[in-house]
């Protein structure tokens, strides 16, 4: 099974990028998708052989997940259930007969950490939500996770130490997350690869390669000796991220 996530910035926009182009060339099972800034409706998405599924934030032009599967799956669930954290459209989740596979945005902490608090409590609840689904099935978590969680995941990491998505704080959180019993999938391929899959569009970032690997596949810990391979797409332009990939045994 072949798994893709790509924040894709606007998915209106990434269409007039190339978007459908990757999307084709993938063939991935899922393509999972992130800030698709679209409200349903807006824009038919050309997906042929696929099932779609969209949660939307309340507010147009903001955040917002979508999921292309090629099979239909038993139940969807869109958000986590506590009106708080669902009112941006940021959870997706889709049922199968053994696991579950999640499309999550997290929310940005902001400059100067001014969303941090929420963030947390944001954390809190995802990670409750994540321990009550592995209850029952394995977990395939992607999406843009919005922290960087080693130094090795970011370029100048001592420059970022009390920024958005490189506080302690936050990558503490990022920690206890995959202490419910996660992997990430692309450390656990490749242990000392630097890579990223998000730049600045400001001082040509991405030209000089001064990045954060903010994007990420987790999968239960009981799959692990099922992952065949992990991919960072860093060629592939269209959005300020890269897509990234997970080939896996389910």
């Amino acid at each position: 099974m072949k798994i893709v996530s790509w924040n894709v910035n606007g998915i209106r926009a990434c269409i007039k990028k190339g978007f459908y182009d990757f999307f084709v060339q993938a063939d991935a099972d899922f393509f999972c998708i992130q800030e698709s800034k679209m409200q349903a409706g807006q824009q038919e998405i050309i997906t042929k052989g696929y099932v779609q599924f969209q949660n939307c934030a309340q507010r147009k032009g903001y955040s917002g997940v979508m999921v292309f599967a090629k099979q239909p799956p038993l139940s969807v669930f869109y958000g986590m259930g506590i009106e708080e954290h669902d009112r941006e459209g940021r959870l997706l989740t889709l049922e199968y007969d053994s696991y579950y596979l999640l499309n999550c945005y997290t929310p940005n902490a902001k400059e100067q950490l001014a969303r941090l608090t929420y963030r947390i409590a944001w954390e809190e609840a995802f990670r409750q939500y994540i321990n009550d689904l592995t209850k029952r099935k394995v977990v395939i978590l992607c999406g843009d996770l919005n922290v960087a969680h080693q130094e090795i995941d970011i370029k100048d990491a001592h420059r970022y130490h009390h920024h958005a998505g490189f506080s302690d704080a936050e990558r503490a959180q990022f920690s206890k997350l995959l202490e419910t019993g996660l992997v990430d999938t692309y450390r656990y391929v490749y242990p000392e690869t630097v890579a990223y899959t998000w730049w600045d569009y400001r001082f040509f970032a991405r030209q000089k390669n001064i990045g954060w690997r903010i994007d990420y596949v987790l999968v239960s810990q009981s799959l692990k000796p099922n992952i065949q391979d992990a991919y960072i797409y860093g060629d592939v332009l269209g959005s300020d991220h890269c897509p990234i990939g997970l080939r896996i045994d389910v």
